[in-house]
């Protein structure tokens, strides 16, 4: 019998619904952790994301919520701490992507990319780390992005938000290593994903810059998130680990 390296952690994998995130909350449940699916307004994705892996001999449970709400994020990690027992994985999966001219840029929308993306994993941490200590260590892992590494246009703030994230991360690394937590991003390249409206076509001929010559799939990408919130991982720390079939190395 193949054992479960994750039987007895409790995940939670925010953006869930769908892509990336459904991708994740899969693998994690599917090496034997407890996950909640999060999502902010899409009820029925979410639900569905975790009768799936109920389905398929998982535990999951749904739960919406908006992560740049404080309130919010304080009574979604309250209610799986009540059902499963705390928290020992969180993945701050969720974020905006938002196509427009810098030139054309409100504050208002400014803020609300960098709520999601960096706010969300402030709160998100805040509230899982004391679950975290008291279970005696655990893992943060963000999803990033290749664009703020090699700059997209009309995409400051998508940008500014995954380049805070990072740094975020990297002082998370250093503080909370003495309480066994670790802390880590992965930064997809171009993905297969079904992307939504307001992010945009994908940019023509993206494949062709890719040194691998295709795009990734999303298990590849929850697969390193599996890596990092497990026993294998237990060294792994402060590090962005980018997963984009070679495009970086061009820049």
């Amino acid at each position: 019998m193949v054992s479960k390296q994750l039987s007895g952690k409790i995940a939670l994998v925010t953006g869930a619904g769908q892509n990336i995130g459904r991708a994740i909350a899969h693998s994690l449940a599917a090496d034997g952790a407890f996950v909640m699916v999060n999502g902010r307004g899409n009820s029925s994705a979410v639900e569905s994301v975790a009768a799936e892996i109920n389905d398929a001999g998982g535990t999951a449970i749904s739960h919406l919520a908006d992560i740049s709400d404080e309130g919010a994020v304080e009574e979604m990690v309250a209610r799986l701490a009540a059902e499963a027992g705390g928290v020992d994985i969180v993945v701050s999966n969720a974020g905006l992507r938002r196509q427009t001219p810098f030139v054309e840029m409100s504050f208002a929308e400014w803020r609300e990319i960098l709520s999601v993306a960096l706010d969300g994993a402030f709160l998100l941490t805040r509230q899982a780390v004391p679950h975290m200590q008291a279970r005696g260590g655990g893992a943060f892992i963000g999803l990033s992005g290749i664009s703020n590494h090699i700059g997209a246009k009309e995409r400051a703030h998508v940008n500014a938000s995954k380049a805070g994230l990072e740094g975020f991360v990297r002082g998370l690394a250093m503080e909370l290593a003495a309480d066994n937590i670790t802390a880590n991003i992965v930064a997809p390249g171009a993905i297969d994903t079904v992307r939504g409206a307001a992010a945009g076509a994908r940019p023509p001929g993206v494949h062709d810059k890719i040194p691998l010559g295709r795009a990734g799939t999303v298990d590849e990408i929850a697969a390193m998130v599996r890596h990092l919130a497990g026993p294998q991982g237990g060294y792994i720390t402060g590090q962005c680990i980018h997963i984009n079939g070679g495009i970086y190395l061009g820049h």
